[in-house]
């Protein structure tokens, strides 16, 4: 069974709004105000919550440590969670691709450094949880991406195996797990570095959602 492989914040749904939203919802509860903005900071938000933390504390004239960073992360977990599909949405044309490729025979599958209830969640918000056989979180297992063992599972409970997969990514961590795996690599440009991720070296790049299956074919072509 060919498999293709997405990550989830940046590469299947801009999560970017909620999440910022998440890490301010502890700012102001701080007494801080909103450290972080939504459209400028949105890359800082697609490497998870701690990121977005730090980010926040070090525009504060004000000493801190991760100690600080550890204490606000269950609360911006439980903001995010209770708002988690305010602004999130799917990139255009993301649900309609991956029907598309099951008509062409290519199981899809999720590994993402979210953690999993809150991704498991989400794509049942967006309707779209049925759409994938597998999803592999942040929490799953004991290790998460880069490592390639979350990658790997998500692969094998799919039905597939890791020589006929490949990962749909939009951030150094997915291009390092992919060469960790020695699996092909996608990247999308629609994130808010653009073409920026040219320098990960992929062997794709994915303008829109449309042009997935003709991208999936590439990668995985059949035996």
């Amino acid at each position: 069974m060919r498999t293709l492989v997405f990550d989830l914040d940046g590469t299947l749904a801009d999560t970017s709004a909620d999440l910022i939203a998440a890490a301010n919802h502890c700012f102001c509860a701080l007494g801080h105000g909103d450290l972080l903005d939504s459209r400028a900071d949105a890359l800082t938000a697609f490497h998870g919550g701690r990121a977005m933390l730090r980010l926040g504390f070090s525009r504060l004239d004000v000493p801190w440590s991760e100690d600080d960073v550890d204490a606000q992360y269950p609360r911006l977990l439980q903001a995010y969670a209770d708002d988690i599909d305010r602004h999130t949405r799917l990139y255009p044309g993301a649900e309609r691709a991956v029907e598309t490729l099951h008509t062409l025979g290519i199981a899809t599958a999720i590994c993402t450094n979210k953690p999993e209830a809150l991704a498991e969640d989400l794509l049942r918000r967006l309707g779209v949880r049925a759409l994938f056989a597998s999803l592999v979180g942040a929490d799953t297992m004991t290790t998460r991406k880069p490592d390639p063992a979350p990658y790997l599972a998500a692969v094998a409970r799919a039905g597939g195996t890791a020589a006929r997969s490949a990962l749909l990514g939009d951030t150094e961590t997915d291009a390092r797990t992919a060469r960790v795996c020695g699996v092909p690599l996608a990247l999308v440009t629609f994130g808010p570095e653009g073409r920026g991720v040219e320098r990960f070296a992929p062997d794709a790049l994915l303008d829109h959602f449309d042009a997935l299956p003709d991208l999936a074919q590439r990668l995985l072509p059949e035996a």
